[in-house]
């Protein structure tokens, strides 16, 4: 997390799981990434998808720590399969887990250092990880796709997370955006 007034353990994180306010807006980022990747994606082939269903998983993770973010991600990924009427991939679903945690860990792990760096990297390994590694090995083992194929998700992701940098980045900078954060992240 990046504010120093947000939960800074792994107790505090989870305890987020009792705050209402978190909760709700944790909701809304599991209805977002259903609508981007899902509803809003561009599909090219059978095979590669470019959408902003990370964007919202990322924003859980920084926010609010490894265990909401990891709870968005896996939340979105299944009900959005349901409503899509895709095959539950668990590899995917992991990939899509691993984003939300990732983000959170590392956004933890460095929250008193230079936020710019914080997001930057939080959202490189999160996509390096979770995208890049084990979704395309979900890909490849359960649809088969082309190592040639898969190949073009490096590219994708580098755009899609130079976009997701810049939309949270500049979210971060806000001071009326972070002190609401920060709020909300208070236990009542």
């Amino acid at each position: 997390m990046i504010t120093s007034k947000t939960a800074n353990t792994p107790a505090e994180n989870f305890k987020l799981f009792s705050n209402t306010r978190v909760m709700i807006i944790s909701a809304l980022f599991v209805a977002l990434s259903i609508v981007l990747g899902k509803f809003l994606a561009f599909n090219i082939g059978d095979s590669i998808r470019i959408s902003l269903e990370n964007l919202p998983i990322l924003m859980a993770g920084i926010f609010f720590g490894p265990y909401v973010g990891g709870a968005v991600a896996v939340t979105a990924d299944i009900i959005g399969c349901v409503l899509k009427g895709y095959a539950i991939n668990p590899v995917i679903t992991l990939g899509a887990a691993s984003i939300g945690i990732l983000s959170g860990v590392i956004s933890t792990y460095l929250r008193n250092k230079n936020m710019t760096l914080n997001v930057a990297v939080s959202i490189a390994v999160s996509h390096i990880v979770g995208s890049l590694i084990i979704k395309s090995l979900g890909q490849r083992i359960y649809f088969h796709t082309p190592y040639e194929v898969l190949a073009w998700r490096i590219p994708t992701y580098i755009a899609t997370g130079l976009l997701e940098f810049v939309i949270i980045s500049l979210l971060l900078n806000n001071k009326a955006f972070t002190a609401q954060l920060s709020k909300i992240c208070q236990k009542r």
